[in-house]
């Protein structure tokens, strides 16, 4: 049995009111990102904020990364960021690394869950001891049920 697709949204149409210097702005984003209209980059900018808002109730389930920088050479690091991993195994879909320079690695994890979890385990990784720099970002939308 397959799924069905999903429907389309269908487009609803509303009218904004903006100073002209700030209309100016949005031109100009418009033009600099290459969005085919007004219509598409407000509705760009909207996702964002709502992806925001989310982060903020913290109740939503949503996908990011959290992307880590940290030296490799320290010792335990690396185990107490991949027991910190396990432990949210839930929240920490895939992981990769890669190598930079002097010794630095950088880590993205693709993670998903409550926004709210998904920041405690960030802050959590990005408390460790020789952790450098520490990110989360977050997306719109969750990734799909893998079974």
């Amino acid at each position: 049995m397959t799924a069905a697709a999903p429907k389309k949204d269908r487009l609803a149409r509303f009218s904004v009111s903006l100073p002209e210097s700030l209309l100016d702005e949005l031109d100009e984003m418009v033009k600099r990102r290459g969005y085919a209209s007004r219509s598409q980059a407000v509705a760009a900018l909207a996702r964002d904020g709502l992806v925001d808002y989310a982060a903020q109730l913290g109740t939503e389930s949503v996908a990011g990364t959290i992307n880590l920088v940290y030296d490799h050479t320290k010792p335990g690091l690396q185990a107490r960021l991949a027991e910190i991993q396990h432990r949210h195994y839930l929240l920490v879909v895939s992981s990769m690394h890669v190598h930079l320079q002097d010794h630095n690695y950088m880590e993205v994890l693709l993670v998903q869950g409550k926004a709210s979890e998904l920041q405690s385990l960030a802050n959590e990784l990005t408390a460790v001891r020789g952790v450098k720099q520490g990110k989360l970002t977050l997306t719109a939308t969750t990734i799909p049920p893998l079974l």
